[in-house]
């Protein structure tokens, strides 16, 4: 049985596609409800009335993601590269200079979250003698993002085969 690594999936073609090294031994999913707190409104009990607005995106945190390049003898910020690229605005395509790039996140044939990367961060953690950095230990905070809906006046868009295959059934939507 093949090994399948998780993937941060480019649905736009937009940015490059981001597969990890290595597993993440835990993704922890998240999610909360806003709500609004009436001043000066009470319930029979003196409580503020809440008012209940919208549940908020999913967010899903994958902690301690390693990269490792030490028996390369390479440099592993390259591969570092891909993830900060993640959290910059696209430079190509229909998002170009306004948003990052959305991802689909799988693991096998697990389609869990069509997201951005909302926080990444990185620490180097192993070196060569010559200072070359050849381990890195990354953590991440994706967010959950809906597919964009065209308003009436902007008329039906033609999506890629890519963007078709990510808009199917996902583990969380």
């Amino acid at each position: 049985m093949p090994l399948n690594k998780a993937k941060l999936v480019d649905i736009n073609n937009e940015a490059e596609d981001i597969e990890f090294m290595f597993n993440p031994s835990e993704i922890s999913f998240s999610r909360s409800m806003s709500i609004e707190q009436s001043k000066g409104s009470r319930t029979s009990s003196g409580q503020n009335k809440s008012s209940f607005k919208h549940p908020n995106p999913y967010s899903l945190k994958i902690s301690n993601i390693i990269i490792d390049t030490y028996e390369d003898s390479t440099s592993v910020l390259e591969h570092v590269k891909k993830f900060t690229k993640a959290v910059e605005f696209t430079q190509k395509g229909e998002g170009k200079e306004k948003r990052p790039p959305i991802y689909l996140f799988t693991w096998g044939d697990n389609k869990y979250l069509r997201c951005f990367v909302k926080d990444f961060d990185f620490k180097l953690t192993l070196f060569l003698p010559d200072g070359t950095p050849v381990r890195a230990v990354i953590n991440l905070s994706l967010e959950q993002i809906d597919m964009s809906t065209p308003l009436k006046s902007q008329g039906a868009s033609n999506p890629s085969q890519s963007t078709r295959a990510a808009s199917g059934s996902t583990f969380l939507t």
